[in-house]
């Protein structure tokens, strides 16, 4: 089993950076995509990024292209994502998720076997 804790969470202005990690603890999760969703209020879970076993693919939501990071350093079993130019409609929990192997998938929510309990990122306008 795997677990998952996400960190770095806060309030930050608008045009402002954050960056929030996510450690796996139990097994590995080195050999899987891992995922960062966010859910904001009244609204569905929805992808922000993804990125691959090894770290050399990464995806992203459109919203997020050329503000956001996602990282991995597998020596570490942990996650990065660097969120640059921070706006208020990212305004969210944000779930670190993993154990997903397609990459074909890797925006879907389904794919995923594990789940942090989130990070609120509040932005101020």
């Amino acid at each position: 089993q795997v677990q998952l804790v996400e960190s770095g969470g806060g309030l930050v202005q608008a045009g402002g950076s954050l960056r929030l990690s996510c450690a796996a603890s139990g097994r590995t999760v080195s050999n899987y995509i891992v995922g960062w969703f966010r859910q904001a209020p009244a609204k569905a879970r929805e992808f922000v990024a993804a990125v691959s076993a090894r770290g050399s693919s990464t995806a992203y939501t459109d919203s997020v292209k050329g503000r956001f990071t996602i990282s991995r350093d597998n020596t570490m079993n942990t996650v990065y994502l660097q969120m640059n130019s921070l706006k208020a409609e990212d305004t969210a929990v944000y779930y670190c998720a993993g154990g997903a192997v397609l990459w074909t998938f890797a925006t879907k929510e389904e794919q995923y076997k594990y789940w942090g309990q989130g990070t609120q990122v509040t932005v101020s306008a």
